[in-house]
């Protein structure tokens, strides 16, 4: 494609990186991710995207801003109070760039509209609050051949991976890291737990990194590790996540071949 100078203008330092490039911004301003949860996590990650210039950006949620959002959700403002999150964050994103299409589903995801949703999408993002989500993006993702890029943060603390088990070994998914979810109540939410505000903004601008390290294929990918940062104490891990031949998804038997458990 040919930029125009506007365009040349915008995406300089992107341009003038040499792992990047006209062709890759090329590939960026092409490329579509569907993120999911327009909150904490998504308010940097769809600022960060469609400030790259990331072509296509669908976001999924069902919530309406709240007073109590704006401490970390920082795509929100006092205006959007009451204002479904996926129409606050549209029109955020289009007056940052309109080279961005955004296509805004507000709805819950569950298991009859989740591979809809994410068919036409290079990368998906997790940024949601429950853990029933990230199971169920997880099995979508897998079974639809989709890279999952996901987080989650609670208090002072925040995790980040890459899951691409479809492309088989050594590629682990979600369950051979958490076979299944948490009783219920045994981990406390956010609204429960506290959640500082900066960690989101810096965990989701970390998971807007590696999502586009996946669209244009660039370094080493978190697809077999899981990055945990405590923030209080500056204490930061990379741990080796291995694939579990047991996985009920992606191991050697599986017994999760659709999305019925959901």
């Amino acid at each position: 494609m040919e930029f125009t100078d506007t365009q040349l203008h915008r995406y300089s330092r992107h341009i003038v990186l040499p792992e990047v490039g006209g062709v890759g911004q090329e590939k960026l301003l092409q490329s579509k991710v569907l993120v999911v949860g327009a909150g904490g996590l998504g308010a940097p990650l769809l600022l960060y995207l469609a400030a790259a210039g990331v072509g296509t950006i669908g976001v999924v949620d069902d919530d309406s801003v709240d007073l109590s959002n704006l401490q970390r959700q920082v795509i929100h403002d006092e205006g959007s109070v009451g204002v479904p999150k996926v129409e606050s964050a549209a029109a955020r994103i289009r007056a940052l760039n309109p080279d961005v299409r955004v296509e805004p589903y507000k709805t819950r995801l569950n298991r009859d509209n989740v591979m809809d949703l994410i068919g036409p999408y290079d990368v998906v993002a997790d940024g949601s609050d429950n853990f029933s989500t990230r199971f169920l993006l997880n099995d979508a993702c897998y079974l639809a051949g989709k890279t999952l890029v996901s987080a989650a943060i609670l208090r002072f603390d925040g995790q980040v991976s890459t899951f691409k088990a479809h492309l088989g070994d050594p590629h682990p998914c979600y369950r051979c890291l958490f076979r299944e979810p948490p009783p219920r109540g045994m981990v406390p939410s956010c609204s429960e737990g506290g959640v500082l505000g900066a960690l989101a903004g810096f965990i989701g601008s970390l998971q807007a990194v590696e999502v586009m390290k996946e669209l244009l294929g660039l370094g080493e990918s978190l697809s077999g590790s899981l990055l945990m940062m405590d923030t209080l104490y500056a204490s930061y891990q990379r741990i080796t996540l291995r694939k579990d031949p047991d996985c009920p998804l992606c191991g050697s038997h599986p017994t999760i071949r659709d999305l019925s458990g959901h």
